[in-house]
Formats: C-alpha cells, structure tokens, sequence
C-alpha cells in the first residue's frame, strides 16, 4: 500500500461513517476526508467543483444510505454524485461501494438500480459464484453477513458477478481491477448496527422472510463482524495493489 494514500469517503446519513475499515487504514498512515451529502444544505445546489479533484484521490470508499438512488428530486447531490464518480471511474481509479455505494457505481455507469423482489435486514448466507475467473477479488465459499436494503443493482456493463444467495442475486460484483461493488455490508460494526437498530422509522418499513427479528439482531455477538470486516480490508488492498 503506497505511502501517505489519500483516501476519500462519500457518507450519505448520519452515523454510517467508515465503519470497521478506519483502523486498517489508519494502520496504513492513510490521509482520510469525506464528503457528508447528509450535512449539505437543502436550499443550495451542490457544485460538482466543490468535490475534491479526482486526482487528489487514490481510494474512493462510497457508503450506505436509506435513500435511493433513483430519487434525485428529493436528493439532488445525487445527481452531482454520480457525475463526479463517472469522472473518477473513467481515470480507472481504485473505488469500493458499500451497500447504496455499490448501487451508485453501478447506476452511474448506466446499469437500472430497482426494487428488489424480497427486502434483507438482518445476517444471511452469501455464497461465491460458480466459475469466477482467477484472477478476479477472492471470496470464501459461503459467509454471513449484515443485510439492509430493499433495492438491487443490475450489474453495469463489463462487470464480473462474484456473489449471490437466495434473496438477492447480485450481491457483489468487479469491475475491471479497480472497482468492488457489494449490496450488504461488510463494514458493520458493533456500534454501527446499534445506530441502525435506532430507527425505528426506517425499520418499520421492512417485512418479509428475509428480515430478521430486532431482538435477535440486538444480541449479536462480536464475532459476527469479524469476517465481513475482514473481507472489507482484503477487498481495499485488492483494488489497491491492481492499480498500483
């Protein structure tokens, strides 16, 4: 990992910050900024200028949110988002997207982001796909991990699909050696989900075989995040060595 990285983060909602890869690029003296789309005001148009220039940029982490990416009337950043990721990808820099942060890769890049058919919340199996090509990023077989969307991203154009269950199909995918799009999350930690568990409003809006009961999800132990985060970092030094 090259020296005196800068690593830049787009946060959408309050409370889902870096979550557990902080320590690990901390570990690595890495430079961290951010963007809080969450913080802008309302009634000022956001400037693409006024995001940092792709070239003071070597890591893009782009997080979750409960927003949709289609819904621009109501989040006009969006817009401006997906712009600026169009300029950064086309650089073939190195970008991870978390959740909401993978379907905005994906959507930027022109592939449809919609309702999926059953909404996750909670820890499920996702399994490696059959045949993925060798030298593509290196899954488990079969791991948990958190879940908390209702949407899906079709996977943009080139993409190579790396995990599905049965709830979702396109759970991660690669694009070239630079991009990792995943639709859960392996970045969860202890105190990130008890954030999460705190809106009340949010999870009420979620029902269905894959939503696991709150309870449940409150007496999680420690060792349930330890592999995702693990994933998590593996997948930032992934991108990182391939575009060195």
């Amino acid at each position: 990992m090259k020296s005196q990285l800068k690593v830049h983060y787009f946060q959408h909602i309050a409370g889902e910050g870096f979550g557990s890869c902080i320590d690990f690029l901390k570990q690595h003296q890495a430079q961290i900024t951010a963007t809080e789309f969450f913080a802008l005001p309302v009634d000022r148009p956001l400037d693409i200028e006024a995001l940092p220039s792709v070239d003071e940029v070597d890591l893009l982490i782009i997080m979750g949110g409960t927003m949709s990416v289609n819904d621009e009337a109501n989040y006009p950043w969006l817009k401006i988002e997906k712009r600026w990721l169009r300029r950064y990808l086309s650089q073939g820099k190195p970008a991870i997207g978390l959740c909401l942060g993978g379907q905005l890769i994906a959507n930027a890049l022109g592939a449809a982001v919609s309702r999926n058919q059953e909404q996750e919340l909670g820890w499920t199996t996702v399994r490696k796909v059959a045949h993925v090509p060798e030298d593509c990023f290196i899954l488990p077989e079969q791991f948990e991990i958190m879940q908390w969307h209702s949407e899906t991203f079709e996977l943009p154009k080139g993409a190579i699909h790396l995990a599905e269950n049965e709830a979702c199909r396109n759970q991660m995918y690669q694009l070239g050696k630079n991009v990792l799009g995943f639709q859960f999350h392996p970045e969860i930690t202890p105190e990130t989900l008890k954030l999460f568990l705190e809106n009340e409003e949010e999870i009420s809006q979620f029902s269905g075989k894959y939503v696991q009961d709150i309870q449940q999800l409150k007496r999680t132990t420690k060792n349930n995040f330890i592999q995702g985060n693990q994933i998590l970092n593996q997948a930032i030094q992934y991108v990182l060595e391939k575009t060195a």
